[in-house]
């Protein structure tokens, strides 16, 4: 199967210098009305903790309010990264899927005001209790991590999204509400991870309350029984020119991957929240707690000093308010040392940054360089105001010395320099941190002290500033920055990683009899004159032609494509081939994997040069398929693979005549979901099945259908699915073709399968159709949709929510044997 990781790179190097998929990554830069509520904010001193399992569970709505108009510090929790879900917007799955989506977070963060927070927990998959769920987590692990966040962020309350009643919802989502509950009885505990306490003090926040809705109870009256507390965040924001309703629509609408784009309302709208522990509140989720600097020792002075900078704020102006802004700084560093201390110094020390038009950057010259080679960078000031600001010195990380510089930035006229530092051979590739080590199916494997960002903390520069005679130190990231001629100026991250690379073609390697196969090897070299030997080492019975091949690249970034022949055992059974480059004499084994969607910043994988090789036995009949793409996999390459002839169809031209072609056509996952077209081509598919046809229609989510049917019969969708991925089958038509030809379907097909069963299963079918396998998950009735045949006219319509998606990828012998049998039912 040509590899996720070769496929996105060839993409990587076709547009990145042609096309941005890193608007994201530009600096925000701060409107005047901006900087107003900034110094607003400074009056309160107050923070919430907003608690759930993945990307796309938090309530923007309810996070928008709080960070803009409550002006509180918000940060939400997620559990995960969302590695386990599904993906609208590509082929991306697993840890790939999850780097997408922290970066989804982020963005949205950005839009809503708020901060965002991850644990260790893995997302790996559906689970229906919470009892499963903490299984498959180290509880206490994460635990650990949501106390760790509770000390940190020191929140007046926790808000959860779900409930503590299991069995109504994801069991990650009631494990979350119950760990938010259970981190409030031990967060102010000095005996509970006393670790922690050397970069965290013991907090306890007054109270938990979780934030309900009407989509769980489905009844207003039964909501309103609870006596909710409301609260109304539909409120406009005039400095803003938007409601907390669009603000937070824009920032839902960067869960891209999840389909989750919202329209922007406008008017009221309520949130409701319920009391979960401690302090019960009545009427305002706030209650008894000061938001403000009386909190603070001695922080009553600071009040009218904030006060009267808002009254004489001059919009059109605003370094006019940097004098009293540094008079603030003064007063605040003389308060003894405190939590709301460190965080108004750090907001006060932005504002006046953004007050002066103060610009400082650093960019590198090239978008990746090596460990231990030279790197230029240019740095840019530029102060856009009256106030006398000196830069006074650079220094970069620990790359290089200190770079005294003492020039005053007059007014409105750019600074610019440029430096040369060396990338210390021992410092850590941008590999994201919670990837850097394998982990468990349940746990990612880091110091949990890496929780205080939620992704790789950029290479940063510190710039030394003297403003008015005050000093300052402005941490800025090391970005690449160039000029594009459709999105004009480009920003993306700074990446830093090996001398040279081994992309393999291939991941997955399937052989179905003796054969031979080629596996290409794409060598990127991440320094000029890269040179050394690429060697592979084969487990017992499998072998490789040649043992080794020299390489040699003259020029960073250039490729050298080299072949293997791989020979496989004789014997059925799954191994791993690992692919090393020598160079400088050490071995390198990973890849280099570009992710690039417009919506996030650009972010790089450097997965292992690694190859699974599965030998199995498949019969085959029926070679020439027809795919209809969906919300995205990797069946076809994975059918490719195994010997069938795979035609991807455009949804713009299909016809009858073109459908003919095929002796089966299968439509990929939620292709009824994300194809508005194919409600127009159900006729053309229902005849083709008619004339002799076959079509095997994958899953599809049982909401947001844009067909009124999907087959030609009674069928109807469910949110039944099978999690536990060795569930028992139980083979309700025995003696059925699809499991008797070509391939003998046993048991022993169903082991070994990942994640799941199957997802979205049918509850209702028309007496056309034959179930033809049973599964369920414990203590639950069995499902009987996961794979449903119906003869209509001379061919055969089949469903399945079998999650072949996944299979396929995997390796899974069991799942193409059974899928050959599927395709095999069609013309003979």
């Amino acid at each position: 199967m040509p590899s996720l990781m070769l496929r996105v790179a060839i993409a990587y190097f076709l547009v990145l210098f042609s096309i941005s998929n890193t608007i994201a990554q530009a600096p925000k830069k701060y409107t005047s009305g901006e900087i107003l509520l900034a110094i607003k904010k400074l009056n309160v001193c107050g923070s919430v903790l907003y608690l759930a399992a993945h990307p796309d569970d938090e309530n923007t709505n309810l996070i928008t309010v709080l960070a803009n108009e409550k002006m509180l510090n918000t940060a939400y929790l997620s559990l995960t990264r969302g590695d386990g879900g599904q993906n609208l917007i590509g082929t991306e799955q697993g840890d790939l899927l999850g780097i997408i989506r922290t970066q989804e977070l982020l963005q949205a963060r950005k839009i809503d005001g708020g901060k965002q927070l991850f644990t260790r927990a893995r997302d790996f998959g559906f689970s229906k209790l919470p009892d499963e769920t903490f299984s498959i987590w180290e509880k206490d692990k994460v635990l650990a991590d949501v106390v760790w966040a509770v000390r940190s962020l020191q929140p007046d309350i926790i808000i959860t999204r779900f409930s503590l009643e299991p069995g109504k919802t994801h069991g990650h989502h009631t494990a979350s509400a119950m760990l938010g509950v259970e981190a409030f009885d031990i967060a102010g505990d000095t005996t509970k991870y006393p670790e922690q306490l050397t970069n965290t003090t013991p907090w306890q926040p007054k109270r938990v309350v979780w934030n309900s809705s009407k989509w769980f109870y489905n009844d207003d009256a039964k909501l309103m029984a609870r006596n909710p507390i409301l609260m109304d965040c539909g409120h406009y924001n005039a400095v803003l020119g938007k409601s907390y309703n669009e603000i937070s629509a824009e920032s839902r609408s960067m869960h891209k991957s999840q389909g989750f784009g919202s329209m922007g309302g406008r008017g009221s709208n309520t949130e409701y929240f319920e009391h979960l522990k401690g302090i019960k509140a009545e009427k305002d989720i706030f209650e008894g707690i000061d938001l403000t600097w009386n909190r603070v020792p001695g922080g009553a002075v600071i009040v009218p000093l904030i006060a009267k900078i808002i009254a004489k704020y001059q919009i059109e102006k605003p370094s006019a308010s940097v004098v009293e802004l540094l008079q603030l700084k003064s007063a605040i560093t003389q308060l003894h040392n405190s939590y709301w201390k460190k965080i108004k110094l750090e907001e006060l020390n932005s504002i006046i940054k953004n007050c002066l038009g103060l610009y400082l950057e650093v960019a590198s010259a090239e978008p990746f360089i090596a460990n231990g080679e030279k790197l230029k960078l240019n740095i840019e000031a530029i102060n856009r105001s009256d106030v006398k600001v000196v830069l006074e010195s650079v220094q970069i990380n620990d790359w290089a010395k200190d770079t005294l510089v003492n020039k005053t930035l007059e007014s409105n006229k750019g600074f610019t320099f440029a430096t040369i530092c060396t990338i210390p051979i021992a410092l850590a590739n941008s590999q994201p941190y919670w990837l850097q080590n394998t982990g468990t199916k349940g746990m990612f494997e880091y110091a949990p002290t890496l929780n205080a960002s939620p992704e790789n903390l950029p290479f940063k520069a510190l710039l030394q500033c003297s403003i008015d005679g005050q000093h300052f130190i402005f941490e800025t990231p090391i970005v690449y920055k160039k000029s594009d001629p459709v999105d004009g100026e480009v920003y993306k991250p700074l990446e830093i990683g090996n001398p040279i690379f081994v992309n393999v073609a291939d991941d997955l390697m399937l052989f179905t009899n003796e054969q031979p196969k080629n596996l290409k090897v794409t060598l990127r070299a991440g320094k000029a004159n890269a040179a050394g030997e690429v060697t592979i080492q084969a487990p017992k019975g499998w072998r490789t032609e040649p043992n080794s091949i020299a390489y040699k690249i003259a020029l960073k970034n250039e490729e050298q494509v080299i072949y293997f022949n791989i020979f496989p055992s004789a014997n059925n059974g799954q191994e791993t081939l690992t692919v090393t480059a020598q160079q400088d004499g050490k071995v390198y084994q990973q890849g280099y994997l570009p992710i690039l969607h417009k919506h996030i910043s650009a972010q790089v994988l450097f997965p292992p040069s690694v190859v699974k090789v599965v030998k199995f036995d498949l019969q085959k009949k029926n070679l020439t398929l027809g795919y209809i793409m969906g919300a995205g996999d990797e069946v076809p390459q994975c059918l490719e693979q195994v010997g069938y002839k795979v035609t991807l169809l455009n949804t713009a031209e299909i016809s009858l005549q073109q459908l003919k072609k095929f002796d089966a056509l299968l439509v990929g996952v939620r292709a009824f979901n994300t194809l508005d077209r194919m409600k127009f081509h159900l006729s053309k598919i229902f005849q083709y099945v008619a004339e002799g046809g076959n079509v095997i229609v994958q899953y599809n989510t049982s909401g947001k259908l844009l067909a009124d049917s999907v087959a030609p019969y009674l069928l109807k969708l469910s949110n039944d699915r099978v999690t536990v991925e060795n569930a028992p089958i139980t083979f309700l038509k025995p003696t059925h073709p699809v499991l008797n030809q070509p391939n003998k379907i046993t048991d022993v097909d169903f082991q070994n399968w990942v994640q799941e069963r199957g997802l979205y299963f049918p509850n209702q079918w028309g007496k056309e159709f034959e179930a033809i396998l049973s599964c369920n998950d414990p203590a639950e009735p069995p499902r009987d949709g996961g794979l449903l045949i119906a003869k209509y006219g001379k061919g055969n319509y089949i469903y399945t929510g079998l999650s072949f998606f996944r299979e396929l990828p995997a390796g899974v012998p069991g799942a193409y044997r059974l899928l050959a049998n599927m395709i095999a039912l069609g013309k003979k």
